[in-house]
């Protein structure tokens, strides 16, 4: 018995080793208060609400990406007709989710009909209204669901990659949890979100376009009059960036662009800054192109040489379009006059992925580190009143066997602030709620515990056989009890946001570690207890 004992108290002290070094270190001697202080800051990750720092709600706009897919399919529709001779008016769209092909020769309508079949599954072909040669593809609710939903995920992952590369700690990314393609950027301890915000908003939405009018336009109106009121087919007008870099917005003047991009962000496999060869001061944004896009970039370059091709960077012209003096294969630079740090945060963005849709800000909030240290301070002093008031009433109530529960409540927090320590675990103020939450879970756990050994000695049991039987009755309940808490704890941590998923991580660990020190730690005191009392003594319970 004593051996097993001895055991059982080695392991215990074990884990109290390792909690106090995940808490504090290695410690170093000679050592103050001061250093193990702030030894335990250093460990401790604090969350937004806690150290202060920036709030900020998006919203994806994911109806661009469904106009976008809508614009992709008209190239891809107008590539099919010429290979397969099938004759038709100036295909458009109509909206976001239709395209009108006019004018179809009545030779080509059943061939037509296949090509939308087989080769467009997710569009829906159907007789345009009032024209008896015209024909509608409309995309399809599923198709409609499924563009949006990968959106919504590519913009997600986008800009939690930005997040990360700028190098914040412990920012939190993810959706509100209400709908309406809301996302949830929380950035602890930066209280100026400006350049995070420059950094996000970026689209990076890079296209490389033909110029098809060397000249810009000073207005879109004298734009439109220099073509009698219409664009060519196959074309936009882009505005010009004045000051090109990320964040920017000032345009002036406007270039008549091919619609469709001959490479995109999409198609780059690396993006890095360096100094501007041709602009000493300023820098560029060297670039190199997967192997796809290479085998498509130079066989347009080599037979577009003297023309003018257009960076454009979230839908603006980055500076003055420079001349296709030869072939370009997989390597390129993009020129704006940019500073080192716009450069930066450029490469970044084009290495982070360009996003799929523009985003809206809906939400943006600045949290002061004195009201960080305000709901730390508040958080600490409800929870050691708690724990305090807890410790005396098992006392009072359970004389020395309390002391027993007051000891396995103590190590139970231990092990709890051990595990977010050493984990990396970002501790919120509702994680401080599930704290107190786990004291009371606590106390419940030794309560069904004393109250069943009470019931054995009153019903005659010897100190020893009331302990065991205590215990082991006991048991079932308490799993019973900490599984379904266990399982409403998982889902609030798959659904829930930040804070939630706070609250439900510092539960989730404090419910295991109750059901080490209640069942496992108490049993062992009791058993040295009961091992250096008289046989005949009462049990202090």
């Amino acid at each position: 018995m004593e051996s097993n004992l001895k055991w059982k108290a080695l392991f215990i002290v074990i884990v109290v080793l390792i909690c106090f070094y995940g808490l504090f270190g290695r410690p170093s001697f000679p050592t103050s208060w001061g250093d193990v202080a702030n030894n335990f800051s250093d460990r401790m990750q604090l969350g937004l609400d806690l150290r202060g720092g920036s709030h900020l709600v998006l919203q994806v706009q994911v109806q661009e990406a469904v106009a976008n897919q809508c614009d992709q399919t008209i190239n891809d529709l107008q590539d099919q007709l010429r290979k397969q001779n099938i004759t038709a008016g100036a295909i458009r769209r109509v909206s976001d989710t239709q395209i009108l092909i006019p004018d179809v020769a009545p030779a080509s309508s059943g061939a037509l009909q296949a090509l939308a079949q087989n080769q467009f599954p997710d569009w829906i072909m159907s007789q345009a209204a009032g024209q008896p040669n015209g024909f509608t593809l409309t995309m399809r609710s599923a198709a409609v669901t499924d563009i949006q939903q990968r959106t919504m995920q590519q913009s997600l992952e986008t800009i939690r990659r930005r997040i990360e590369g700028l190098g914040l700690k412990e920012p939190n990314v993810a959706p509100t949890g209400r709908g309406e393609n809301e996302i949830l950027v929380e950035l602890p301890g930066e209280g100026d979100p400006t350049r995070a915000k420059q950094v996000i908003q970026a689209g990076g939405q890079l296209k490389f376009q033909l110029v098809l009018d060397n000249n810009p336009y000073p207005s879109e109106a004298a734009a439109l009059a220099a073509h009698g009121g219409v664009l060519p087919t196959d074309s936009q007008l882009v505005p010009v960036q004045v000051s090109s870099g990320p964040g920017q917005n000032g345009a002036e003047g406007w270039y008549l662009l091919q619609r469709t991009p001959i490479i995109t962000g999409a198609d780059l496999r690396s993006a890095s800054p360096g100094p501007d060869g041709n602009q000493p001061g300023f820098y560029q944004v060297n670039f190199s192109l997967s192997n796809q896009a290479a085998k498509r970039f130079g066989p347009f370059t080599a037979s577009n040489i003297g023309r003018y091709m257009a960076v454009v960077l979230d839908g603006k012209v980055q500076g003055a379009p420079p001349t296709i003096n030869g072939q370009i294969t997989d390597q390129g630079e993009i020129e704006g006059n940019f500073s080192q740090e716009q450069a930066k945060d450029l490469s970044l963005i084009l290495n982070a992925g360009s996003l799929p849709a523009s985003i809206k800000y809906l939400e943006e909030r600045s949290i002061g580190p004195s009201l960080g240290a305000d709901s730390i301070r508040e958080g600490i002093q409800a929870s050691v009143a708690s724990l305090i008031a807890v410790w005396i009433f098992l006392v009072v109530y359970y004389r020395l066997s309390g002391i027993n529960a007051v000891v396995a409540l103590l190590l139970n927090l231990i092990i709890l602030v051990a595990f977010m320590a050493i984990s990396g675990a970002t501790l919120t103020l509702p994680g401080i709620a599930g704290v107190v939450l786990t004291i009371g879970m606590g106390v419940d756990s030794n309560v069904l515990v004393f109250e069943r050994i009470r019931e054995e000695l009153r019903a005659g049991k010897a100190n020893a056989s009331a302990v065991d039987i205590g215990f082991d009755k006991a048991f079932l309940t308490i799993i019973d009890t900490h599984i379904t808490t266990l399982v409403s704890a998982a889902f609030l941590f798959l659904f829930g946001t930040g804070p939630v998923k706070g609250f439900a991580i510092t539960l989730t660990v404090g419910l295991l570690a109750n059901l080490f020190t209640s069942v496992y730690v108490s049993r062992v005191i009791f058993d040295w207890h009961l091992s250096r009392m008289e046989r005949e003594a009462e049990l202090s319970i």
